[in-house]
């Protein structure tokens, strides 16, 4: 498959179910949480596929490689937020933390790939 747009990278894909899956996730969270934890949870969850996205059009290489990894920044402060979310107020992620660790792995085989096809 010829990759033509970054909405063709799985990656991207399960990164904006993952964003979405934290939209409905932080619909629970206490409303004192509106502007702190909430707020910080989704900016980290819509990063995640927007970096991706960027680095694609960048054009380059290197530059999609630094926004990758800037994505893969953005996965371990949306983990961060979670195990916090989960300690704070008792809300199972289990199938949000697959999830994320998914994406993980497949931002970091195209990371490794970007890399050694340089």
């Amino acid at each position: 498959m010829v990759i033509q747009s970054f909405k063709d990278l799985i990656v991207w894909q399960k990164a904006m179910d993952l964003a979405k899956l934290v939209y409905q996730l932080t619909e629970s969270l206490p409303k004192n949480e509106e502007f702190g934890l909430k707020s910080q949870m989704r900016r980290a969850a819509v990063s995640i596929p927007s970096n991706i996205a960027e680095g694609r059009k960048r054009g380059t290489r290197k530059d999609f490689t630094q926004f990758l990894r800037i994505a893969d920044g953005s996965l371990a402060e949306l983990e961060t937020q979670l195990l916090l979310s989960e300690d704070l107020y008792e809300i199972k992620h289990d199938h949000l933390i697959e999830s994320l660790q998914e994406v993980g792995r497949m931002l970091s085989g195209l990371i490794s790939k970007l890399k050694a096809d340089t």
